[in-house]
């Protein structure tokens, strides 16, 4: 059976709350006991200085986001559970990926395009407060994946460019230097539990509206009596829909008892009672777990332990495949012969292609570029991606003449005719 490979990154910028429990940390650490996976989890706390210029709280939040995954049940012998910055290869390959992915891929990246968008609408220039580690982002994301040739990326939607920009720059690398990285995929998560925080809104820092995962029980106790309910008194039934305390009894209750506090709901329970209900299941769940956390924190030479081991594996894995990707860009001892990349190059024949990327408007496209890397074509958006992808299959396939039928969803780029898209075509097919 072939073994699939998964890789998560949790950026230490923070304390873990019961929303990340829920959404990321207990999902992931069923996931990591599947058969046939090899999982990946690591602190991304490079990309954590993107955003925290705070040496003190960028090591507390490592700490406590580790010590809270091994609470939460990862086993450090069964997953390679790493830190970062331990694996000198991620930031060497993030060298090598920059000098192939182009500018313009990065100018579209979301996360750059919202910060000029915030400037723009506060009067501010552009790129004021844009720093290169931001714009870089994506290039460091790539080879976060590619470094350990992950098949698969648990991402929300949101998240979904950053994989087809790995997938991009990969395409690049192996178009340039011979096929050394498999395209990931994006693991859409779907069913991602959100959890609403104490005022009803999603649970988030930037709302502080959370509740710390392993909260003292008594502070626990507290932040849950102050969760917002509406006036309703004992004994005047209750709604389910759109109350965030039954939303988070639900995410940590068996179905029998959510089912009961549904019937309590509508029997009119009141919300002092409904609270302690609460209160008493996320604790027993909690529990077992805050022993452990507490006892982590206060040994943090654990923890450490616990990363090495992780680090000393993905080292094992990561070095010698950079060794490799050294020879093939030409980054080798000279006392070697050895010219393999190079002859594989020479022997290359560049071809025009076809990129499928998602854009923020959520619609689906492609581009069709030249051999030499010029833009032929670009699609109008796509509800959904299979309908880009058939239209690029009816390309490939009719050439030319595929042109005219799809003439509504193609745009010509400017100073480009149509011959030369004829051409790019044609060479397609007969490559084909």
């Amino acid at each position: 059976m072939s073994t699939t490979r998964f890789l998560t990154g949790i950026t230490p910028s923070g304390t873990p709350h019961l929303g990340n429990y829920a959404g990321a940390i207990r999902p992931a650490v069923a996931a990591s006991r599947t058969p046939g996976m090899e999982s990946f989890y690591f602190l991304a706390d490079y990309h954590a200085l993107i955003k925290c210029q705070d040496p003190a709280r960028v090591h507390r939040s490592t700490l406590e986001i580790a010590a809270s995954w091994l609470a939460c049940g990862l086993n450090p012998e069964n997953v390679v559970f790493y830190r970062q910055s331990d694996v000198p290869a991620i930031p060497e390959l993030n060298w090598f990926l920059t000098c192939v992915t182009g500018k313009g891929a990065l100018n579209r990246a979301h996360a750059y395009k919202a910060s000029q968008d915030k400037n723009a609408e506060a009067g501010r220039e552009l790129d004021d407060g844009v720093t290169a580690g931001l714009f870089m982002y994506p290039v460091l994301m790539a080879a976060d994946i590619l470094i350990f040739n992950a098949h698969k990326v648990p991402v929300g939607r949101d998240q979904i460019q950053h994989i087809e920009m790995a997938r991009d720059i990969a395409s690049s690398f192996n178009h340039l230097y011979g096929e050394h990285f498999v395209l990931p995929e994006a693991a859409i998560e779907e069913n991602v539990a959100t959890l609403p925080g104490l005022d009803g809104r999603k649970m988030s820092k930037s709302y502080d509206n959370t509740i710390p995962l392993f909260a003292p029980r008594n502070e626990l106790k507290k932040l849950i009596s102050s969760i917002v309910t509406d006036s309703r008194a004992p004994g005047e039934p209750k709604a389910t829909e759109g109350s965030a305390l039954f939303q988070l009894y639900q995410a940590f209750a068996t179905d029998t008892e959510t089912a009961a506090m549904r019937q309590a709901f509508a029997n009119g329970i009141g919300w002092g009672d409904a609270k302690q209900m609460l209160f008493e299941r996320i604790d027993a769940e909690l529990s077992p777990m805050r022993e452990r956390y507490e006892d982590l924190m206060a040994h943090p030479e654990k923890v450490e332990a616990a990363l090495q081991i992780g680090a000393e594996r993905a080292r094992a894995l990561a070095g010698p495949f950079l060794q490799k990707l050294r020879s093939a860009v030409g980054l080798r001892s000279l006392a070697s012969q050895d010219a393999g990349p190079q002859k594989v190059k020479a022997t290359k024949v560049a071809l025009p292609s076809f990129k499928q990327y998602r854009e923020s408007d959520g619609k689906f496209y492609f581009k069709f570029l030249a051999a030499d890397g010029r833009m032929l074509l670009q699609s109008t958006g796509f509800d959904q991606p299979k309908l880009a992808g058939q239209c690029i299959g009816q390309l490939q396939k009719q050439g030319a003449p595929a042109l005219a039928t799809l003439a509504s969803h193609l745009v010509m780029q400017d100073g480009v005719i149509k011959t030369d898209v004829e051409q790019a075509l044609q060479l397609l097919q007969d490559a084909g």
